[in-house]
């Protein structure tokens, strides 16, 4: 993917590109997999990851919380985070906007298991397609490696149901989910998967400047599938880092203040590279 070209030949696939770009909700952490609890930020803003930008002011989110579980067998407890949100000017590589932050006690990220952070965001409007966007995205950070929640299915207007750990994927591996609308599978949706090209600040908050990755070419912005009959997936993670996956249009309300709406699942991934033993 590292492939060199010409400033004249760079300027031309960034205007290529800038019509073409996916949106994606971005919900950070650092590090999904986790060896013990601490304190946790989580990181918001609407952006174009894999080109750092341009970045869209979010509106105040509808809903943020958790659902924790220790291991298979243990309840699911679900916590309200909306006390914890704080709204921040999020810098982007080409423009600034409006994000949020939420700085997590760390009792709340502690016992080992799984927590699946849900953000439902506000509809946002885009003005160049005249039509509303509302994502309703999930990270799922792990502690201690107890397995809990991780595939559970909360019936969310748009998800994406994982198959494989979301936080526990080689580099190069393949990662399984089922798109669902309101918890029924959805034949044959829509995807766009993003690779986050740019180191987070979370102090800052916003992208750090130098990508990781250069493109070949417009298409490799954001890769398209289409899900099965039964709504499944598998997409190889060919990079370490951060992978968002977007299942566009699944939700099942289409309109918006009179205007098109898209109700669309977001999944964000980790994948880290196979390390040498000590």
């Amino acid at each position: 993917m590292m492939f060199r070209r010409s400033l004249a030949g760079g300027a031309f696939l960034a205007l290529v590109a800038f019509s073409a770009q996916a949106h994606f909700q971005i919900l950070f952490t650092e590090d999904l997999s986790r060896v013990r609890g601490k304190p946790t930020t989580l990181t918001m803003a609407f952006s174009h990851p894999v080109y750092g930008g341009p970045d869209m002011d979010m509106g105040e989110p509808l809903a943020f919380y958790v659902l924790s579980q220790r291991g298979d067998e243990g309840e699911v407890k679900r916590t309200d985070l909306a006390e914890f949100l704080e709204k921040v000017t999020w810098s982007g590589i080409k423009n600034e906007s409006v994000g949020y932050r939420a700085t997590l006690p760390r009792n709340l990220t502690r016992s080992m298991g799984d927590y699946v952070f849900v953000l439902e965001a506000a509809p946002y409007y885009e003005a160049e397609e005249d039509k509303y966007i509302q994502q309703f995205t999930r990270t799922i950070l792990n502690v201690g490696g107890v397995p809990g929640n991780w595939a559970e299915v909360q019936n969310l207007p748009a998800e994406i149901q994982p198959l494989s750990k979301p936080y526990a994927n080689w580099t190069g591996g393949l990662f399984r989910g089922i798109v669902l609308s309101e918890g029924k599978p959805v034949p044959f949706a829509e995807i766009e998967i993003e690779y986050l090209n740019y180191d987070i600040d979370e102090s800052k908050p916003g992208f750090e400047p130098g990508a990781h990755v250069e493109l070949p070419h417009p298409s490799y912005g954001n890769l398209s599938l289409r899900a099965g009959a039964d709504g499944e997936f598998s997409v190889a993670l060919p990079r370490a880092g951060w992978w968002g996956i977007c299942a566009l249009d699944v939700g099942p309300v289409k309109t918006h203040e009179g205007k098109p709406l898209s109700q669309d699942a977001v999944l964000w991934l980790e994948a880290k590279d196979v390390g040498a033993a000590d």
